[in-house]
């Protein structure tokens, strides 16, 4: 945004130039959301992403489930609409979130659908690795004894931790 005339070189005022113009007191640069710090400079659904369990996606669906305007920044929000986008990512199926968006359908316990985020995904993951464990299934022996668990290929890759292979006689 430089300007050229004949023989000079003007420089624009620096207030011209500024995207973002916000007053410091109705401003919060750091959130805090769902246990979570969450960075007020960023766009709303954009910055929700930094919570566990939230993709850009959904960050946008909730979002206009709670009825926030989804180009304004994180730390424009009131604390009501905190709190209402906050209800609705805790509990997309009362605001008619579909199904498929949802990270945890059937589960095993309850048969609840339900969606994880922030440590809600780890307690869930060491629980299920656990069940697993203890009925002595294959995936769970093989996360037992930190080995590939998808079926990849031991032999020559993944050679970090400890060496699975062929050994030569001496």
């Amino acid at each position: 945004i430089v300007c050229r005339h004949s023989c000079y070189w003007t420089f624009p005022n620096i207030q011209d130039i500024m995207a973002l113009t916000i007053e410091e007191k109705d401003f919060t640069h750091i959130l805090r959301i769902l246990n979570t710090n969450v960075d007020g400079k960023q766009k709303v659904p954009f910055a929700l992403t930094a919570i566990r369990g939230v993709g850009r996606r959904y960050a946008i669906v909730c979002c206009q489930k709670a009825n926030v305007d989804v180009n304004k920044r994180a730390g424009e929000l009131s604390p009501a609409e905190i709190e209402a986008v906050v209800s609705v990512i805790s509990n997309p199926l009362d605001y008619k979130i579909p199904l498929w968006f949802i990270n945890r359908q059937r589960d095993y316990k309850d048969g609840t659908n339900q969606h994880n985020v922030a440590n809600q995904i780890d307690q869930k993951m060491r629980e299920d690795l656990e069940r697993l464990k203890k009925m002595r299934n294959h995936r769970g022996l093989r996360h037992y004894w930190g080995l590939r668990v998808r079926g990849q290929h031991t032999c020559t890759t993944g050679r970090y931790r400890n060496t699975v292979g062929v050994t030569k006689k001496k």
